[in-house]
Order: structure tokens, then C-alpha cells, then sequence
């Protein structure tokens, strides 16, 4: 049984949070349209990223009950999709956060996820989370870990959202378009493949489009399969874009590399050291 995966690849506005959560809606609708059962949106969906100071940023903040996460939630219910998209989160200690909700098909928010791995400036704006990765088990979908963008970067994170047993791991995602030899794909999309070949596992992420004071966006959404291969996203895009992919999650169960070897079964962690 395949599960359809949507990346929502959105072109977002700092600052204009009505006309994001708008966008955001209208993907939800369209990719639930396509078939899908799990939706990932971008990182700091309902803020936008290029903040002019930590003010700014504190401002756009929400609470996980505010507006846009009741907004998601209703969403989600209404079409009866999984959803994971990130949002600039103001906790309950007051503190300002780049998070993600995991939004399950009831409307009921069942993770939310702390980035813990800032990226250049974030620092200035964010609080960085100090919890593992969640992973959450989504009846009829599958067991579905979340994290933020440069986290991924990370290989021993993404290997603890594995081994806890992460099928399909989605992350909301801002990428900055960097410069790289002319045909070749961006090194975070290749880093994404790479998470997903090592672990055995299913990897969505879901990047910006667009502009955004000065900061150019990648666009390079993608959705890799446990081989590592792209099955949506096989190149970057300009503009929005909506990626479908049939995803068969039992396969990430499955860590076996043929009759010899299992990405797991192998491992000697005993030589890695006491935090590997």
C-alpha cells in the first residue's frame, strides 16, 4: 500500500502572515486534491525568514494554539491529511522559536519539534531546541519524524530519528540559493538523498521559492526514497511548485542491503564512541 507524499514548495512573504497562511491553504487543498495523505510546507511557513531584527521576529511569533496552527488544524481535518509545516513559534516560557507541527488527520497537533540545529543568523532571532526528533506513528500512514532544515545537515541526528523508527521523515525547509557548477544538483538536496540512502527511509523536504528581501530561495524541494534516489524534485524549480510522490512506507522497515548486509544490523556503535 503506497502512501501519496506532498512537498508544498510556497512562495512566502516575511511579514505577511494573512496572505502566507492564504498560500498555505490553497497548497494543502490542492495537493489533498492530487491524493495526498501527508503534506509538508516550508520552514517559518507563517512568518517568513528574512527578519529585519529579533523584534521583528518576536512579533510574528505564535503559540501552537494561536491563529495559524488553528488554521493548519482545520485544514488538515477538513481534507484529512497529515501535515507537517514550520512556523516561527513563541513557547510557553515566552521565547521565540523555529518549530514544526506535526498535524495529524483529526486536526489534533501531535508533535511539535524545536529546531535544534541553528543556521547564520537564526541565532540572533531563535531559542535552539534540546529534544530529540519526534516520531510519530499516523494510523493508516505510518511512523513520520520531524525536523527543521539544517538539522539535517546532522548525520547522527537524522540517525536517531531512524532508529527510532522514522519511515518517512519530513522537514520544512529554507534553503538560500548557493552558487554550484553549472548542471549539478544542490548540495541539500544531495545531503537529503544521502540521509535517506543510509537510513533506509523515506525524506521530504520542503523548500522556499521566490524571493525574499535579497535572499534568494533554492527551490529545490525533494522527496528521496530509501535507495537515496529523488522520486520528485529531480531538479530545483524557479516559482511554487507541488511534488507528489507514491511512497510504499513498509519499505523503510526493511533495512537490508541484499543478502549480506543491513544498514543497521551492521553498525558496531560500541566503536563509535558513547554518544554515536
Amino acid at each position: 500500500m503506497t502512501t501519496t507524499v506532498a512537498c508544498a514548495q510556497l512562495a512566502l512573504g516575511v511579514g505577511d502572515v494573512a496572505a502566507n497562511l492564504a498560500a498555505a491553504e490553497e497548497a494543502i487543498e490542492a495537493a489533498a486534491g492530487a491524493g495526498a495523505r501527508v503534506v509538508v510546507l516550508p520552514e517559518l511557513a507563517n512568518s517568513g525568514y528574512v527578519f529585519a531584527s529579533a523584534a521583528e521576529a518576536r512579533a510574528l511569533a505564535e503559540p501552537v494554539d494561536g491563529p495559524t496552527v488553528t488554521a493548519w488544524s482545520a485544514a488538515a481535518r477538513r481534507h484529512g491529511v497529515t501535515l507537517v509545516a514550520g512556523l516561527a513559534e513563541l513557547d510557553a516560557d515566552d521565547r521565540v522559536r523555529n518549530s514544526a507541527v506535526l498535524i495529524d488527520p483529526t486536526g489534533t497537533v501531535r508533535a511539535v519539534y524545536r529546531k535544534t540545529h541553528l543556521f547564520g543568523t537564526e541565532k540572533d532571532f531563535f531559542v535552539p531546541g534540546d529534544e530529540r526528533p519526534p516520531v510519530v506513528d499516523v494510523e493508516g500512514v505510518g511512523r513520520i519524524g520531524v525536523m527543521v532544515c539544517y538539522d539535517l545537515e546532522f548525520p547522527e541526528w537524522v540517525r536517531l530519528a531512524a532508529l527510532a523508527g522514522t519511515e518517512l521523515l519530513c522537514a520544512p525547509v529554507n534553503w538560500p540559493l548557493f552558487p554550484r557548477p553549472e548542471g549539478e544538483r544542490p548540495a541539500e538536496a544531495v545531503r537529503v538523498q544521502a540521509d535517506a540512502a543510509v537510513n533506509r527511509m523515506y525524506v521530504a523536504a520542503c523548500d522556499r521559492a521566490g524571493e525574499e528581501r535579497g535572499v534568494r530561495w533554492t527551490g529545490g524541494s525533494v522527496i528521496a526514497d530509501p535507495d537515496g534516489f529523488p522520486l520528485a524534485g529531480h531538479a530545483p524549480t524557479e516559482g511554487p511548485a507541488l511534488l507528489l510522490a507514491a511512497c510504499d512506507l513498509e519499505e523503510a522497515r526493511d533495512k537490508r542491503l541484499g543478502e549480506h548486509n543491513d544498514v543497521f544490523g551492521d553498525r558496531r556503535p560500541e566503536l563509535y564512541g558513547p554518544n554515536a
